[in-house]
């Protein structure tokens, strides 16, 4: 099956001069050699070379001498992902953006078209990243990982929430593996250090009534931020941040992907047990916290009970009621 096209894809002879610079880490190559190597004109070698160093790329040299970069560049880029990804079925087909409104929306679009299982929507700046519950999510130009994959799980639409869960097990072990920091994670769809959230999860679907036509699951992580912004300072975090270095984000997609790939299959092949009991075991949010649920209609504060065999959490409510968390926004009470 053809790829879908989709306005604003990054032309892939982006894709593979970004490619043919890494392959060639401290070698000047000449504009015409590049142009001849990818099929376009010195003109627009240049102004694609130009277009990297507005992204942080480091291209030394000019149209006249050749081009050499210093180091592999952290661009999301399909050929430089595939080179890191697993043969599995997520990620075979990657859809990149240098800026896009919402990769979410992107992925949704494609499911209608029929784009297949494991799909990867990824953009190195969003302008207008959505979270859960309507809020915004702040999208800085190359210092996040900015993905939506789209899932077609052979589940019910009752079984959708452990999606949400899937993923937060993945992120967290991509983490894990890739600076030694072992994240919380804030039922549902939060990743944070302390009570500092670094990443967040969104999970929209098509389905009918009893089946599940495909999920879109957006991950946004912040990765290589210095700062957050001050009203976000006492709330929000990164990853360079936390381990004071840069990190590599095609590194932690990769990652990503492959744990993701891991626990779906699990998920699908043992059921909802496997994913609640793992999810129990390394969120702290999952029994015995103090939480706040603030609802469209009423907020409460309660004691964490655990997790449904469905993936929802309960609480004992203050008054002494104990009841699933349906919709709100959870948060830890002081």
């Amino acid at each position: 099956m053809a790829h879908t096209t989709f306005p604003g894809t990054t032309d892939r002879r982006i894709d593979a001069l970004l490619a043919l610079l890494a392959d060639n880490t401290m070698i000047v190559i000449s504009g015409a050699k590049i142009a001849r190597e990818i099929g376009v004109t010195r003109g627009t070698v240049w102004n694609w070379i130009e277009k990297l160093r507005a992204l942080g790329v480091r291209v030394k040299g000019h149209a006249g001498t050749g081009y050499q970069i210093e180091k592999v560049p952290d661009i999301l880029a399909p050929k430089l992902l595939h080179r890191r990804l697993h043969p599995g079925l997520l990620g075979k087909r990657i859809y990149h953006f240098f800026k896009i409104d919402s990769t979410n929306s992107v992925a949704m679009t494609l499911g209608e078209k029929g784009e297949p299982h494991g799909t990867v929507v990824i953009a190195e700046e969003q302008t207008a990243g959505r979270g859960r519950a309507g809020h915004s999510w702040h999208s800085e130009k190359t210092n996040g990982i900015y993905m939506t994959v789209l899932l077609r799980p052979p589940i019910s639409p009752q079984q959708a929430p452990l999606i949400t869960l899937v993923a937060g097990l993945a992120v967290r072990e991509a983490v894990l593996e890739q600076t030694g920091l072992a994240p919380d994670l804030r039922w549902p769809n939060d990743l944070l250090f302390g009570r500092k959230k670094f990443c967040g999860i969104l999970t929209e679907m098509n389905a009918e009534q009893d089946q599940i036509h495909f999920v879109a699951v957006g991950i946004g992580i912040n990765v290589n931020h210095e700062r957050v912004p001050d009203d976000l300072s006492k709330i929000a975090t990164s990853l360079r941040i936390e381990t004071e270095r840069a990190q590599s984000r095609v590194e932690i997609v990769a990652r990503l992907l492959r744990h993701l790939d891991s626990y779906y299959n699990r998920f699908v092949t043992e059921g909802p047990e496997a994913i609640v009991t793992r999810f129990s075991e390394v969120s702290s949010y999952a029994r015995g916290k103090r939480v706040r649920i603030e609802t469209a209609s009423e907020t409460y504060t309660g004691t964490t009970e655990g997790l449904e065999p469905g993936g929802l959490l309960r609480v004992r409510r203050d008054d002494g009621r104990v009841l699933p968390v349906i919709a709100g926004t959870l948060s830890e009470a002081d």
